[in-house]
């Protein structure tokens, strides 16, 4: 192993390199998600919305439950609800 003034440059050089790789998997997944949206699109889904269903979907219930009640009174205060 290389030391360089406290730095293991072989340990170093694994996360680097562990790092790039899946930053590569990374953009493959998000062009695959890209090409599902388009298919969706296509087929007459709107992809906003798709977009905000996930986003509802990965917050825990509670969070979600909680986020519904301040969006209803603001929209309240604001005279649109």
């Amino acid at each position: 192993m290389t030391q360089t003034e406290g730095v293991a440059a072989d340990k170093l050089r694994s996360f680097i390199e562990r790092i790039e790789r899946l930053e590569e998997d990374k953009a493959a997944i998000s062009e695959d998600i890209k090409e599902v949206f388009a298919e969706a699109k296509g087929e007459g889904y709107d992809t906003k919305v798709m977009r905000q269903v996930i986003r509802l979907r990965r917050m825990e219930s509670h969070d979600r439950q909680e986020m519904e009640a301040v969006l209803d009174l603001y929209l309240a205060a604001l005279g649109e609800r």
